[in-house]
């Protein structure tokens, strides 16, 4: 049985539906990421777990217990806000308290939970400080250790780094992932960044226009995407067209260059499909272990640190579709120049072919 049981789940505001007909089953200690654009249901989802609205149809049942109908503090979760929350009148330790004080806790047992907990966010030292002396990282592990130090069964985080600088964010998630780790706690984390979700899931749920278009692992959800919405959706994407040839075989055209992708495809001869391929599935030249060869001229060349996009527009019959591809920043390399024809190499496994 799983910890976290949500199914059929339906939320309406007035004639708008918000969230449809979702289903997931959460493992216990699992990292779960709801990912999605603004306004696609993951924060609503998120609250009706939480117990912050109510759900129009289906059931939500952690560690076997329907908790539809009891209030948030009745479900021994742990939220953590996009905005930090602390009580601005409180120290660090006070806040970290705060949730022990409510339920009894006593006094001795909370102040070593509370130093318990400023250790493992690694902040054993500024328990006597308040909020406002306290950098946007630091005050978002407080907030954590605010929601963690009650022991929850589950716990629950929506956009949590979204107001910090890149560099902060990057650091704080790898410590979230860490800290959700040595605790083991079931965990569902909101968020539109898609490296964040990548970078720190066990599965992730992305979500459109209130649907959950796909459940699975990060290598998945990147690889081999279920849907058009998650394909464009999740890492860049070169979308291009291409003209059957052979269906049997797979064989395409994309710009009259011939392409045979080794695998049936479900069109007739003569039909356009649309084909998509990942930005560092391609190589400039013929690279080790390629079966696919386009030529093209070279339109843009960006520098991106180690990386070297070029964006390069295909030749052939019709002419003019652009793709992009990715290439080590390397000194014993010079990257093409504006203007220069090039070949552009993949391995057909990589192509995608996605719905129009």
């Amino acid at each position: 049985m799983a910890f976290l049981e949500i199914a059929k789940l339906e939320k309406y505001y007035g004639a708008t539906h918000v969230v449809r007909d979702f289903n997931l089953d959460v493992a216990q200690g699992e990292f779960i990421s709801f990912l999605g654009p603004s306004g696609c249901g993951k924060t609503t989802t998120l609250r009706m777990v939480a117990g912050f609205e109510t759900p129009s149809a289906g059931s939500i049942r952690i560690d076997g217990r329907d908790v539809v109908n009891l209030k948030p503090n009745q479900r021994n979760i742990g939220m953590v806000f996009q905005a930090y929350a602390l009580f601005p009148n409180l120290t660090v330790a006070q806040n970290v308290a705060f949730g022990l004080r409510i339920a009894g806790t006593p006094k001795a047992e909370a102040q070593a939970r509370v130093a318990e907990m400023l250790g493992i966010i690694k902040l054993p030292d500024l328990g006597a400080r308040y909020p406002f002396q306290l950098s946007g990282g630091q005050q978002q592990r407080v907030a954590l250790a605010r929601a963690l130090a009650p022991r929850p069964k589950l716990l629950l985080l929506d956009e949590p780094l979204s107001a910090l600088d890149a560099k902060i964010r990057v650091s704080l998630r790898q410590e979230i992932r860490a800290i959700q780790r040595k605790l083991g706690i079931t965990t569902i984390y909101v968020t539109h960044d898609q490296e964040e979700a990548l970078s720190m899931s066990d599965r992730i749920v992305v979500m459109n226009a209130g649907v959950a278009e796909q459940v699975g692992d990060p290598f998945t959800i990147y690889n081999r995407p279920a849907t058009p919405f998650v394909a464009t959706f999740v890492g860049h994407l070169n979308a291009l067209r291409a003209r059957v040839t052979d269906p049997a075989t797979g064989a395409v055209t994309i710009d009259g260059q011939p392409v045979t992708l080794g695998r049936p495809i479900e069109a007739p001869a003569g039909a356009e499909i649309p084909l998509a391929l990942r930005p560092e599935a391609l190589a400039l030249g013929r690279a080790p272990g390629a079966d696919a060869i386009l030529r093209g001229r070279v339109e843009e060349v960006s520098f991106l640190g180690s990386v070297v996009r070029v964006r390069a527009a295909l030749e052939g019959e019709a002419g003019g579709q652009r793709i992009s591809f990715d290439s080590f920043n390397t000194t014993a390399h010079r990257p093409p120049g504006v203007g220069d024809t090039v070949e552009i190499s993949f391995a057909t496994v990589d192509a995608l072919l996605t719905e129009a």
